[in-house]
């Protein structure tokens, strides 16, 4: 029996060597028979988070028998992507797949470490049966203007005379006054009573009433269903940004996680699905400070509507490096000097004990010793540098947090595509 008196000695006990691919496999064995698993990362713009969630990714594929993924992006960018990698759009190739992503922050997903994998997954692809190839999927729900544009287009070809083509017309002729700036409905619906509400959910109704006229072996009727989906909860977080940040931080993770089981529901009962996330969406929001402000997330929900031992999730973090963000919202990323990690956070203590990469797998033997409340860095989309030691640390147990965690001491910048 051994005694653990400190958070150094319970990293020194369990962490375990990250430096080579070998070093993955104590993690699938922990990852086991789960059918959601969670890969995080501690910001947008670390290259290292990349790629390991993508050597990562190809082998819960090839070993572990994964067909889809879904990201923290929009559902009409990623469909190009996925219809590129499936076959099911010839104009597309390695190199305009990538320059549909044009929201801000592009640096996202048009990145150099993407483009890998991307590519990595439609050779993949090429050697597999239509119901066996790999999906990418956009889980978020920014995407309100454009995924009402992707219904208008698809039902004009299919069904421009239905009735699902004119809750279309209605839907977006509500929106149309606002000159798809979402920032302006959001200030508007203050003063509206039920907003554009009641045209989006007719609309997603009924098209869940007619889905089966729109199969087809493209996945028309998923996309279809999904931007109706979309436009719904893209209306109800703008109204509900003006309100409240938690009520539309809430809205969008709720959103993202109907989005997940609607793609999972797709594709079959036994689907298996590998979520990239921020640590933000993925890490269990009721072992972080989320819980008393009001918040959940994607990785607290998954966890309660399926078995424990079907939902694995991965967080990551980092001690110093470099960084693709911005200063502000909205403006020209850069490159930025990550400092070293704030006194006594957990990235600090990994970083003390030996400057390493390291991996973390928590189970009921050694989860207790990493569950004290301590900070746990987050960069987000916009930073700085100079004041994240106030604001870019979250109060975390990470050992209920996740079920697993990577540390990589020294990180680089992502490689964004012009």
């Amino acid at each position: 029996m051994f005694t653990i008196t400190s958070h150094t000695e319970a990293i020194k006990k369990f962490a375990l060597p990250f430096n080579t691919s070998g070093d993955f496999t104590p993690l699938l064995t922990a990852i086991g028979e789960s059918r959601v698993v969670l890969l995080g990362e501690a910001s947008h713009g670390t290259s290292e988070f990349y790629k390991v969630r993508a050597e990562l990714t190809k082998r819960l594929i090839e070993e572990k028998g994964f067909t889809l993924i879904s990201v923290e992006g929009d559902w009409p960018s990623t469909q190009r992507v996925n219809r590129f990698i499936k076959g099911y759009d010839t104009d597309l190739n390695k190199q305009n797949v990538l320059n549909v992503f044009e929201r801000w922050p592009t640096w996202m997903w048009a990145n150099e470490e993407i483009s890998e994998l991307i590519m990595w997954l439609e050779k993949h692809n090429k050697q597999l049966k239509d119901n066996r190839k790999i999906g990418f999927y956009g889980i978020d729900v920014y995407s309100l203007w454009e995924s009402l544009d992707e219904v208008i287009n698809y039902l004009r070809k299919t069904n421009p005379e239905g009735t699902d083509m004119a809750f279309a017309k209605k839907a977006i002729s509500c929106f149309e006054p606002f000159n798809r700036h979402p920032e302006t409905y959001a200030f508007s619906s203050i003063h509206i009573s039920d907003a554009c509400v009641e045209e989006v959910t007719k609309l997603v109704s009924s098209i869940r009433t007619n889905e089966k006229q729109y199969e087809d072996k493209e996945e028309a009727h998923l996309n279809l269903k999904i931007n109706a989906l979309v436009a719904q909860n893209a209306e109800e977080y703008y109204r509900a940004m003006i309100r409240s940040d938690e009520l539309s931080w809430n809205v969008r993770d709720e959103h993202m996680v109907e989005a997940i089981n609607e793609i999972m529901d797709y594709h079959g009962k036994d689907s298996k699905i590998i979520i990239w996330a921020h640590n933000t969406h993925i890490g269990d929001a009721s072992a972080t400070d989320m819980k008393k402000e009001g918040l959940t997330n994607v990785g607290e929900i998954l966890r309660m509507q399926n078995k424990r031992e079907n939902v694995f999730s991965v967080g990551f973090g980092t001690h110093s490096g470099e960084v693709i963000a911005a200063d502000e919202w909205g403006t020209t990323p850069k490159r930025m000097i990550v400092p070293p990690a704030r006194k006594d956070s957990w990235e600090d203590m990994l970083h003390g004990v030996e400057a390493s990469d390291k991996l973390l797998i928590f189970d009921e033997v050694n989860r207790t010793f990493f569950n004290d409340w301590v900070g746990h860095r987050a960069i987000g989309v916009v930073y700085n540098p100079d004041f994240e030691a106030y604001g870019n640390y979250v109060p975390s147990r990470i050992g209920s947090r996740y079920d697993a965690f990577i540390y990589i001491n020294k990180t680089n910048a992502i490689s964004p595509i012009d």
